[in-house]
């Protein structure tokens, strides 16, 4: 009988399919730990708003805004309003989001006390709109293009802006508690471009108290700045890449990890994978791992990128296909079930997410955001 003719119930189907699928699923391991080592490193610098946007740049929103604000930061930052309204769910800390339309449900930010990034003159006059309807006045960060051009608002549009959002809370719809702008070249220190960026930001607070406003919370810099460049600090930092790891000082908070689900030895000249771009030059084990491209594993990284097995590293043989890679294990007695670490804090030799951004010619941030959904996730 097989066995599955063996199964003697639906819960008995459901225990071995759950089975059968810890077998071959990835892993993603948050260390919460570690997101909290950070955010006091870099709140002990600077008053810190922890910037969670992108499900907690891939940690999960919740739980790291959780630990953030348990560990030194006074409030939360998003891009969405989707992500802020998620969150209100689990805290009544400040959170602010910044990329909005000015067709977005701003009545329902409004309800949820979801401070909002003002970048122009048309979201300016939808937040006013919420505000009559809801009865309650928008806090509102007023937010410069310094030399992006990507948003806020352009500078010759900024005392437009300013005398609009002076009328309006002079009516009691908004209150402006901010301004904001983001810097370019942050992450490199003494850049002339960032100099320049805090001289318009300057400037662009003097225009703001000419014409009545005084935002109590200026902010500019984001982690690399708030590490590299003090005069980009002001009154608060929006800290987003570092609670994650990305800074000196700082530790990577993920850990990913596969088993190996089946192993071959081959001899000399054996092509591997699409493309036959990797051909072993001596008889080897070869180690099949159930991650690929679609789980977050950059293509571009074969033929570079290497994972830690059995203490040892050891490199990726041939091309990253959607759902599988592998690697060649050599003579390190290998076998199926055998955890694999693709990237970790590195404590233990395994490569960390800088390696595979270096592998893949990105940053960190684009490798910690692009894991899969077939990934399980969880906290340690």
């Amino acid at each position: 009988m097989s066995s599955i003719g063996a199964v003697s119930s639906v819960d008995d189907m459901i225990a071995l399919t759950a089975s059968s699928s810890m077998l071959t699923e990835p892993r993603l391991t948050v260390d919460l730990d570690a997101v909290g080592h950070n955010t006091r490193t870099l709140a002990s610098k600077t008053t810190l708003m922890a910037v969670v946007k992108a499900d907690g740049f891939g940690h999960g929103a919740a739980e790291v805004a959780r630990t953030a604000l348990a560990n030194g930061a006074i409030a939360l930052g998003v891009a969405t309003l989707d992500e802020a309204i998620a969150l209100r769910a689990v805290t009544d800390a400040p959170i602010l989001a910044w990329v909005t339309h000015r067709a977005s449900d701003f009545d329902a930010a409004l309800l949820a006390g979801i401070e909002l990034a003002v970048p122009s003159v048309d979201h300016l006059d939808a937040i006013t709109r919420a505000a009559r309807t809801t009865r309650l006045a928008a806090r509102v960060h007023l937010h410069l293009d310094t030399g992006m051009a990507r948003d806020g608002a352009p500078r010759e549009q900024w005392l437009t802006l300013a005398a609009a959002a002076r009328r309006a809370e002079r009516l009691g719809q908004i209150d402006v508690v901010g301004m904001m702008s983001h810097l370019g070249l942050g992450e490199k220190p003494g850049h002339p471009a960032t100099a320049a960026a805090v001289t318009r930001f300057v400037e662009a607070e003097a225009v703001l108290r000419s014409v009545g406003l005084r935002p109590a919370i200026r902010h500019l810099a984001a982690t690399a700045a708030a590490l590299n460049e003090p005069a980009a600090r002001f009154d608060l930092c929006r800290i987003g890449a570092g609670l994650y790891g990305i800074g000196a000082g700082l530790r990577e908070a993920m850990t990913l990890t596969a088993p190996v689900v089946s192993v071959r030895d081959v001899p000399r000249g054996t092509p591997v994978g699409y493309g036959h771009s990797y051909v072993t030059d001596r008889a080897t084990r070869l180690a099949l791992i159930p991650l690929g491209y679609a789980d977050g594993i950059p293509r571009i990284a074969s033929g570079n990128a290497s994972v830690l097995v059995r203490g040892r590293r050891t490199p990726l043989a041939g091309t990253v296909s959607m759902d599988q890679l592998v690697i060649d294990v050599g003579t390190l007695g290998v076998e199926a079930g055998d955890i694999v670490t693709v990237f970790g804090p590195g404590d233990d030799g395994e490569p960390t997410i800088a390696d595979w951004a270096r592998w893949s010619r990105t940053i960190p941030h684009e490798i910690m955001t692009g894991i899969g959904s077939r990934v399980v996730r969880s906290v340690a």
